[in-house]
């Protein structure tokens, strides 16, 4: 089972599709059916229905009879009568389900087209089948060469191998008949096989190749919608979408069939509007429709002459606009209505704004460290008790005797006098010293290391002696 193939959680639970190993379907493949009747047993006397579903590339699916009455259920791998030979494919349903689509795709049960089953497939078929599937790719880019030298104007998009290897159907999108004759024999003789070409529309394509679309998810056409109905552009008018064809178009390059989804509800809801084409006669002049939104039940009108603003009304405001026309009353001008629409603000989240600054983070790491210096200080002081200023009338606390003294803390005994310095040099009355001093303060200091001479005798001296 296919369930093999999902991805598991901690105790080896897939966690895919959530049946836990029991896949009603027995793969994840296009278009499955979940078989809800598997665990029923018929009613005594009623013999269970000999025809299967078998599916094949890209979600092909055929019903075929099982004369022999194998023993086959979903998964099983099995060998169809084909044209010529015989394919391989994978049964997809068995059972009362069948019945039901057959009967939806308007096949009778007891049609001769429905061909038969011969066996189930063993590993020799499988291996010859698995080697013809690994070829697909290859033929078709040399498909598309043969196409590009033709000059022929049609798109080969896929190309699908018959079980046995001797068959290979072509499938193709062309917007006009195309004579595909020399192509066929071009084809026969590149790869040596039997060739069958089957147009297909754009819809079809994109269905068999699958894809994602604009939503995220994948193309409901190649997952579980299969009655592709035409789509028109009025869908999208009636759902007041803007007509813009590369928003409303798909991967097939159509409009896309979800289109078609909410179209019943948006025509019920317009049955309570009025026509667009409604002309609202006021005091202030004529207005005409601008656009609406048909779930709030709110329209748009402006005045024919002038059209530069548009006035916000409510259904109920127009339709009794609409019944004072009819009575020949014309109404108030149209700011009058849309002041008594007043419009609550709602608010589902909390609001934040304001709380935190969006450029706090901005701020460079050391000027932040700054200003935060003055804002701990105040802090602090407002922290301590004893920093924080006290009132004028506030009587004075007595200090308390049994409180020990801190042996670090210094004594208040008034004015506090200065240290005194031993090393620093007591201030002299010397006017020299003060010539002294003014010199060394100048740069001129005295050389201690010079040698004294002794002092000069004068002239006098000497004669008296």
């Amino acid at each position: 089972m296919s369930c093999n193939s999902c991805s598991s959680d901690i105790n080896s639970v897939p966690k895919g599709c959530k049946s836990n190993g029991s896949c009603g379907t027995g793969d994840c493949e296009k278009l499955s059916v979940f078989d809800w009747l598997s665990n029923m047993t018929l009613p005594t006397g009623q013999e269970s229905l000999n025809i299967v579903e078998v599916r094949f590339k890209n979600g092909r699916k055929h019903f075929y009879r099982n004369p022999d009455k194998l023993q086959i259920s979903i998964g099983d791998v099995i060998a169809v009568e084909g044209n010529p030979g015989h394919d391989i494919g994978t049964v997809s349903l068995v059972g009362e389900l069948v019945k039901v689509q057959m009967k939806k795709k308007g096949i009778a049960t007891d049609s001769e087209e429905i061909k038969k089953i011969y066996r189930k497939a063993t590993q020799k078929d499988i291996d010859i089948w698995q080697a013809a599937r690994a070829k697909e790719y290859e033929t078709q880019y040399k498909g598309r060469e043969i196409l590009g030298r033709l000059g022929l104007k049609m798109k080969l998009s896929d190309v699908e191998y018959q079980g046995d290897g001797n068959k290979a159907t072509f499938y193709y999108t062309a917007d006009d008949r195309v004579d595909f004759r020399q192509l066929i024999r071009d084809l026969a003789g590149a790869f040596n096989i039997r060739i069958e070409m089957k147009q297909v529309g754009l819809r079809q394509e994109a269905a068999r190749l699958g894809g994602v679309g604009s939503c995220g998810r994948e193309l409901c056409c190649s997952t579980w919608l299969t009655d592709l109905r035409k789509v028109n552009t009025t869908a999208a008018r009636y759902q007041q979408l803007s007509l813009n064809p590369q928003k409303l178009a798909g991967q097939c390059g159509k409009l896309k069939c979800c289109l078609n989804y909410e179209l019943d509800t948006y025509l019920d809801a317009l049955k309570g509007f009025p026509k667009q084409d409604t002309i609202l006669r006021t005091e202030k002049g004529n207005a005409s429709f601008v656009k609406m939104d048909i779930f709030k039940g709110l329209l748009w009108y402006t005045y024919i002459e002038n059209r530069s603003k548009w006035f916000k009304l409510t259904l109920e405001q127009v339709q009794e606009i609409i019944a004072l026309n009819k009575n020949q009353e014309k109404a108030t001008s149209l700011e009058d209505y849309e002041d008594d629409l007043v419009e609550a603000i709602k608010t589902d989240f909390e609001n934040v704004v304001g709380q935190d600054s969006l450029t706090r983070f901005d701020v460079p790491k050391r000027a932040q460290k700054r200003r935060n210096k003055g804002k701990n200080k105040q802090r602090a002081k407002q922290n301590n008790p004893n920093q924080r200023p006290k009132a004028a009338g506030a009587p004075k606390q007595k200090p308390n005797p049994n409180q020990k003294r801190n042996p670090n803390q210094k004594k208040a005994t008034g004015a506090q006098k200065p240290k005194v310095n031993p090393n620093q040099q007591k201030k002299t009355t010397n006017p020299a010293g003060n010539n002294a001093n003014k010199e060394n303060q100048q740069g001129k200091k005295p050389n201690r290391n010079k040698k004294r001479r002794p002092p000069r005798k004068s002239a006098d001296n000497t004669n008296k002696e």
